[in-house]
């Protein structure tokens, strides 16, 4: 019996096999999950066999949280596998893979979601929700749907939980060289900085940055020395 989320009124919670390498964001991502709520650990593997190995027990698995780099294997090799098998439980991709041809062959395998590291934990929340409002849309829509409630269910995983969109004037390749440029410095920038780094004007970066701020992905602080009044820095903070 599949379980079911519902917003807001959780009748049941969604078990989560953590699939991960590195014992530190094993242990970060399993605490990530106990803080969503409506979400449980069902598990975590530090490798592809123990993944299978907890997969073919009895204990129920409603989603994966799926690492690309494995030590004994891809995460795309397991997928593959487990479909073979009959597990059809979601997956959502959590990985530093980054390489096209990954995203595609994970979408075309079935991954819902795909969260690429580093993150926050709002950025992770925000996922786990937005794959929430698709199983409570699912659990909702009668067993022969309309083309409308198909829209609606696949949206759900294209779009943000909360509906969170660029404010109107920037552009998502601005913002993702603003973000690049933060997240591959080693020491702060401020807004001079980075306006020169991704060829943009100052009061241009500045409102990218903030906006990074604004939601929790960027710290930001005052940079003292030289006369006048401090410089504000920023400083891509993962959590």
């Amino acid at each position: 019996m599949e379980h079911v989320v519902r917003a807001g009124d959780h009748v049941s919670l969604v078990r989560v096999l953590v699939v991960e390498d590195e014992a530190l964001a094993a242990e970060a991502h399993a605490a990530y999950v106990g803080r969503v709520d409506g979400f449980e650990v069902a598990g975590v593997a530090r490798s592809a066999a123990e993944a299978a190995r907890h997969l073919s027990g009895d204990g129920q698995v409603d989603l994966i949280l799926l690492d690309m780099h494995l030590p004994d294997g891809h995460g795309l090799g397991l997928l593959q596998k487990l479909r073979a098998a009959g597990h059809l439980c979601d997956v959502i991709a959590v990985t530093s893979a980054r390489d096209s041809e990954v995203v595609r062959h994970a979408v075309a395998q079935g991954v819902v979601l795909y969260l690429l590291k580093p993150f926050t934990f709002a950025t992770f929340r925000e996922k786990l929700e937005q794959y929430a409002a698709y199983r409570d849309q699912l659990a909702a829509v009668p067993d022969e749907v309309l083309q409308d409630e198909v829209d609606q269910l696949l949206g759900a995983l294209r779009t943000t939980a909360t509906g969170k969109v660029l404010p109107k004037g920037m552009s998502a390749e601005t913002m993702r060289d603003v973000t690049r440029g933060l997240r591959d410095s080693p020491v702060a920038l401020s807004a001079s900085e980075v306006a020169e780094m991704v060829g943009a004007a100052r009061v241009t970066a500045r409102r990218y940055l903030e906006h990074l701020a604004d939601s929790g992905l960027v710290d930001r602080a005052p940079r003292y020395g030289g006369g006048g009044r401090p410089e504000v820095e920023y400083r891509w903070t993962p959590r």
